[in-house]
């Protein structure tokens, strides 16, 4: 525990609050980080649209109406054919950066922060969040379809792990910290607290499941990142504050028709955008080139239909307004799929979340027009079809339809709709269970890394360590001053996979895993020359015997070991015996038997 972690638990014990409040001292400090970053990433992407889309080609975007352009426009005239090249040019740029300084910073980040939640122990390296900044706004600065919340969710989570990491805290909190952090990039850059905190807890599974240790961690983080972001930029909703509303049941029949939709739709956005990733990802040439091949794509659809290029908010904000055409809205929502797949499938750097606003948007403001001509009477707004279809379409590809119907309300500043969005996106997530824009994503809460051993602390809890300690468990114990030449006879003539190292006193030195020689043995001569304690683990965990065997659980899952060794007592360093996770389940099994059987 550093320093600074020990000052902020004083503090929250002073208040008595230190089970859970200690996250409200961390959530302030990532909730302001994920709030400038959320600043400086939008003003880095403002920069780019308008000094190169504007500055280069005379292109300007159309705006939702509460981000209003921070730059004035420019006098250049429209060049049309300037939109083929000014993407690839971006995805040169973008390319470089993210290959030569942090590969896994491209593709959409939402997804690498599921993935460092479930699978890293919610590591972050400290270098992503600032190339997926930099590589994010060349890519959509300069014409790429991408959203803002893929990179300013790898910010947000990656200052979180960060934070978690520098002041000593253990794997749980900074899995934690990271998915608030996740949900405080978002919260702010879309100007939706509330949905930013239930995003974090909500997108981790496919299933309907929440982390509900995230959720108020994640509702502190929220709301300081987004207090910070709109202090900067504004407290209005992105696309201002619609009056639209539900008085009429039957209006249910055509949402259900809007639902319909957008879920065939749905499976197109996620088959077209893995599809094209898969085909970049085969291609035989350098990584640095492809994202300028996908910019030079998305140029080529953005040449006949411009409204695909950047963010595509602009399209929202009129269909929301009902000044755009049936046939412009279908060209758009088509489009946008496929200069989404070609600017982030191909290795730039955005997110999908904002795109499938922009499709869902399309989709519903023109499904809204058609049945308003056909059925005057009951469809009466057209614009509150684009709201719902927003609503319903990220649901059908994300399996999150809880967060994304309060994220659309904050977003349009309209709680209206609540019910028709509920059922179009109850419609759309059943139809949707197949397809899925966020891989990686696990199923339930069982099955992610991040929980194993949960399901049994319970039972486990009233069980001590000395309850299954046998002398039958077998364990080669090695001497810490062995030299790793007599050490590999040892280890090819076991299937052990971690060595107790020890003195002459029968006292632990430290753990030695096959893994940490593996790598040695590949260089010849060493193996002279190492001493096991020298590539030893010189901290291992132990448990002793009057530890329940929740704990001892926990510690088999953190050091990823398939057995401990048990000390005498807390502090001590004399071995009395080991013992092996196989022993730990089963006897919760004897434990659930003995349940049935009373």
């Amino acid at each position: 525990m550093t320093r600074l972690n020990r000052f902020l638990v004083r503090i929250a014990d002073a208040f008595n609050f230190r089970s859970i409040g200690i996250y409200l001292i961390y959530g302030v400090i990532v909730g302001i980080v994920a709030g400038l970053g959320a600043v400086v990433f939008y003003d880095l992407c403002q920069v780019g649209l308008r000094f190169v889309l504007d500055g280069i080609a005379g292109y300007r975007p159309a705006h939702p109406f509460g981000e209003p352009p921070l730059f004035g426009v420019t006098t250049v005239p429209f060049t049309r054919y300037l939109l083929l090249v000014i993407p690839a040019i971006g995805g040169v740029f973008a390319g470089f950066i993210v290959y030569r300084f942090a590969p896994e910073a491209e593709g959409h980040g939402t997804d690498s922060a599921i993935d460092a939640y479930h699978n890293q122990k919610g590591r972050v390296r400290a270098r992503v969040p600032i190339i997926k900044t930099i590589a994010s706004a060349l890519t959509l600065g300069s014409g790429g379809s991408g959203g803002r919340e893929g990179p300013i969710a790898q910010i947000g989570a990656g200052f979180g792990s960060l934070l978690a990491e520098h002041l000593g805290l253990d794997v749980k909190a900074r899995r934690i910290m990271l998915a608030a952090g996740l949900g405080a990039g978002i919260g702010s850059i879309f100007r939706a607290p509330l949905a930013g905190a239930l995003f974090a807890a909500e997108i981790l599974y496919r299933e309907p499941e929440f982390e509900q240790e995230v959720l108020i961690p994640a509702i502190v983080t929220t709301i300081v990142a987004y207090s910070t972001f709109a202090m900067f930029l504004g407290f209005e909703p992105l696309f201002g504050r619609s009056s639209f509303s539900f008085t009429n049941p039957v209006e249910l029949l055509p949402y259900t028709v809007l639902a319909l939709v957008v879920s065939a739709a749905a499976p197109i956005y996620v088959k077209m955008f893995y599809g094209v990733r898969d085909l970049f990802h085969a291609m035989p040439i350098s990584n640095y080139v492809k994202p300028a091949i996908g910019g030079l794509l998305t140029g080529i659809v953005g040449f006949f239909v411009p409204q695909t290029l950047a963010f595509g908010y602009g399209v929202v904000q009129g269909a929301l307004n009902n000044d755009l055409g049936v046939k412009l809205l279908l060209l758009v929502a088509l489009g946008k799929i496929a200069t989404t797949a070609f600017s982030i499938g191909s290795g730039g750097s955005g997110g999908v979340f904002g795109p499938s606003m922009v499709i869902g948007g399309s989709l519903g403001g023109a499904v809204g027009k058609l049945l308003h001509g056909w059925w005057p009477t009951v469809v009466r707004n057209p614009g509150a079809y684009v709201i719902v279809g927003m609503a319903g379409f990220f649901a059908a590809a994300s399996n999150a339809p809880i967060s994304t119907v309060i994220m659309v309300s904050e977003m349009t500043g309209n709680y209206n709709l609540l019910v028709p969005a509920m059922w179009v996106c109850a419609i759309a997530t059943l139809a949707g269970r197949r397809w899925n824009i966020y891989e990686k994503q696990v199923n339930t809460r069982a099955d992610s890394p991040a929980h194993c051993g949960d399901f049994v602390k319970d039972h486990l809890e009233d069980v001590p360590v000395r309850d299954i300690l046998s002398d039958d468990v077998h364990c080669e114990y090695v001497p810490c001053n062995m030299p790793l030449r007599d050490f590999i006879p040892v280890m090819t003539a076991t299937n052990q996979q971690n060595f107790p190292l020890v003195d002459g006193q029968r006292l632990l030195c430290g753990m030695l895993s096959i893994n940490d020689v593996r790598n040695i043995l590949v260089d010849r001569g060493l193996d002279n020359l190492i001493i096991l304690q020298e590539i030893a683990d010189d901290n291992p965990a132990t448990v002793i015997p009057d530890e329940n065997l929740a704990s001892a659980l926990r510690k088999f899952t953190e050091a990823e070991v398939d057995k401990l060794p048990v000390v005498e007592s807390s502090g001590s360093r004399r071995i009395i015996g080991m013992i092996r996770r196989r022993d730990v389940i089963g006897s919760y099994y004897r434990k659930l038997k003995e349940m049935r059987e009373a």
